[in-house]
């Protein structure tokens, strides 16, 4: 998985749990900190440590947008768009160290 490149992520603390919508250009980075909790922060509070879904796009204003409509999204609308990109759930994080 290619992780310098823009990208619009969520995160969860567990499946169906509590889901955190960011946006990056250095995905292998940002998920580092979030997993070792580097910022006292929502991710932190809640513990949304697993990258459930990630957007890759040509620029960090496309990625931006994309963001901002995500987040005025529904919840199962977020939920369904996870489940498509990862049925299982799996934790998209772990690519990133391999």
């Amino acid at each position: 998985m290619t992780d310098k490149r823009p990208c619009v992520d969520i995160l969860a603390s567990r499946r169906n749990g509590t889901l955190y919508v960011g946006v990056t250009s250095d995905l292998a980075r940002r998920v580092a900190e979030h997993r070792a909790d580097a910022v006292a922060s929502f991710t932190q509070r809640y513990g949304v440590h697993t990258l459930a879904l990630v957007e890759f796009h040509a620029t960090i204003a496309d990625a931006i947008l994309r963001e901002k409509r995500i987040k005025r999204w529904r919840r199962a609308w977020k939920l369904g768009a996870i489940e498509r990109q990862s049925p299982g759930w799996r934790d998209l994080g772990d690519d990133l160290a391999s």
